[in-house]
C-alpha cells in the first residue's frame, strides 16, 4: 500500500486541527464540509475507514518520520555523508 508522505500527513493533521477547532466555535455549513473533506483525505492517505483511525495513523507516521530524521541529525557519522 502507498503512504503519504509524512509533511502531507502533517499538513493534513494541521488543517484538521484547525477547522475542527473552527467548527466548534462557529458550527456551519461550509466548515463542516471542508472538515469533512480533510477528513476524507485523511482517511484515504492512511488507508483507514474512520476519522479516529486516520488520525493515529497520521501521527504515527509524522511521529516516526520526526524520530528518523532527528537520529540520522545527531548521527555524526552520518551527518557527514
Amino acid at each position: 500500500m502507498l503512504m503519504a508522505h509524512p509533511a502531507v500527513l502533517a499538513d493534513l493533521l494541521e488543517r484538521y486541527e484547525i477547522l475542527r477547532a473552527r467548527h466548534d466555535e462557529e458550527n456551519n455549513a461550509q466548515t463542516l464540509q471542508r472538515l469533512n473533506d480533510v477528513s476524507y483525505t485523511l482517511c484515504v492517505a492512511t488507508g483507514t475507514r474512520d476519522i479516529t483511525s486516520a488520525l493515529t495513523a497520521a501521527r504515527h507516521r509524522v511521529l516516526g518520520a520526526r524520530s528518523k530524521t532527528d537520529a540520522v541529525k545527531a548521527d555524526p557519522v552520518k551527518a557527514d555523508l
